[in-house]
């Protein structure tokens, strides 16, 4: 899985590469232009356009596989996790009242009101 996790990263980097070096075509949300550039679709074939969507599809399936090896627990990250939650399940959970133990300091004692109206 961890093979998986930094092949993903790899292509998402060539992903990001290959958007950067790309030239725009359409010019984002600019009006005008010629008649075949009008709404920002040109049918090149350029070879970085379909390492793009080589590279997007790379993404989603590496992606859901790893989505899939997690959820069927895989052979590694499963070990790992069971081993944090028989720590957590050692450790004994706090109180929500706090400490039954009792206050250190002395209860401040209220002093009668000598003045009277």
């Amino acid at each position: 899985m961890l093979f998986l996790i930094i092949l993903l990263i790899i292509v998402c980097i060539a992903l990001g590469l290959f958007v950067l070096i790309q030239n725009p075509k359409g010019g984002g949300l600019a009006t005008g232009g010629t008649g075949s550039n009008m709404f920002g679709v040109q049918r090149t074939g350029d070879v970085l356009e379909k390492g793009t969507w080589v590279l997007l599809a790379l993404v989603v399936v590496l992606t859901l596989s790893i989505t899939t090896i997690a959820k069927t627990g895989g052979s590694s990250a499963s070990a790992v996790d069971s081993k944090i939650q028989e720590h957590l399940d050692k450790t004994p959970t706090p109180s929500p009242l706090g400490s039954a133990a009792p206050a250190t300091t002395a209860p401040a004692t209220a002093t009668p009101d000598t003045t009277k109206k």
